[in-house]
C-alpha cells in the first residue's frame, strides 16, 4: 500500500475507536464506559442555498409543462421532490385547498395547502392522467403499485382512480414479483434536470437544486413574519432545531454591523 492510500492517524484513531465500541455493545454487551480523553467530530453545519423571490420567479419562467407544475409545488406547498412525484389522485383536496401527505420523511402523514396558482394546472394534469389511465385498463394494465397491504386488504384499489398517481410515466414497466404491467411515477431525475437547465438559462449562479424551492419560501414565510412552528409544521420537521436553520439564511448581518467599506 503506497503512502497516499495509508490513513491519516486521526481517522486511525477513530477507526480504532469505533471498532472497540462494536466489539463492547455488539460482542461482548458489556458497557464501554466514559471517553474523557476523546473529542468526537462534530458535522460542520451547511446553510441551505435559498433563492429570492425574483429569482423563483426567473426560474419558473423557463420552465414548462409537468417540472414547472411540480416546482411550484415544491415552492408552493414545501413539498420535497419524491412527495410531489408519489402524490395520489386522492390527496388533492380541492375544495378544502389542501394537500395531504401519506408516509413523507420519517413514515408520518401531514397536511400542506395547495397553491391556488396550481389549480388549473393540476385539474389538466388530471385529466390527461385519467385518460392515460382509462388506456391502461382497456390493455389490460392499470394496477398501481400500492404501499404495504392496502393491496391485500382492498383487492380492487390498484385499479380504483383515487390511487392512481398525479405524475404517471409515459411509459409502463413490468413488474415480475406482481407478473403484471405497472405505470410508475415520472422519474426525478427529470425534474432535476429542468430545474437545474431553467436556473442556468435564467443566469442564477447559485447552486440551484430542487430542495433550494423548499428552502426558499421556507425563508421567505420568515421573511413575511410567520412563526417558526407554523413552518415547522408544514415543512413536516420533527424537531423545531432543524427549522430553526431558516432563521440563520434570514438573519445572516443580524448584529446590524456596519462594514468598514460601506463607511463614508
Amino acid at each position: 500500500m503506497d503512502s497516499s492510500s495509508t490513513p491519516k492517524p486521526k481517522l486511525l484513531d477513530q477507526l480504532r475507536l469505533n471498532a472497540l465500541v462494536f466489539l463492547y455493545r455488539e460482542v461482548l454487551q458489556l458497557p464501554f464506559g466514559q471517553l474523557e480523553p476523546f473529542v468526537r467530530a462534530k458535522r460542520p453545519e451547511h446553510l441551505p442555498v435559498v433563492l429570492t423571490k425574483a429569482e423563483v420567479r426567473s426560474l419558473l419562467v423557463f420552465m414548462s409543462g409537468v417540472p414547472k407544475m411540480i416546482a411550484v409545488l415544491m415552492y408552493g406547498s414545501w413539498l420535497r421532490l419524491l412527495e410531489c412525484l408519489s402524490l395520489r389522485v386522492k390527496d388533492l383536496d380541492f375544495e378544502r385547498m389542501e394537500i395531504r401527505l401519506r408516509r413523507g420523511k420519517g413514515g408520518t402523514d401531514r397536511v400542506t395547502m395547495l397553491p391556488s396558482a396550481s389549480k388549473a394546472d393540476l385539474l389538466e394534469q388530471l385529466r390527461r392522467a385519467r385518460v392515460l389511465h382509462q388506456k391502461d385498463l382497456t390493455e389490460g394494465a392499470g394496477r398501481v403499485a400500492l404501499p404495504d397491504a392496502i393491496a391485500r386488504k382492498y383487492p380492487n384499489a390498484p385499479r380504483e382512480w383515487g390511487w392512481q398517481l398525479v405524475f404517471p410515466a409515459s411509459s409502463r414497466y413490468f413488474d415480475r414479483e406482481a407478473n403484471i404491467e405497472r405505470r410508475h411515477h415520472i422519474h426525478e431525475t427529470v425534474i432535476q434536470k429542468a430545474v437545474r437547465n431553467a436556473a442556468r438559462r435564467a443566469g442564477i449562479t447559485k447552486h440551484v437544486t430542487c430542495h433550494s424551492l423548499r428552502h426558499s419560501f421556507a425563508t421567505h414565510l420568515l421573511e413575511s413574519g410567520y412563526d417558526i412552528r407554523t413552518i415547522q409544521e408544514l415543512l413536516g420537521h420533527r424537531h423545531v432545531t432543524t427549522t430553526q436553520i431558516y432563521t440563520h439564511v434570514l438573519n445572516r448581518n443580524r448584529l446590524g454591523v456596519v462594514s468598514p467599506a460601506d463607511i463614508t
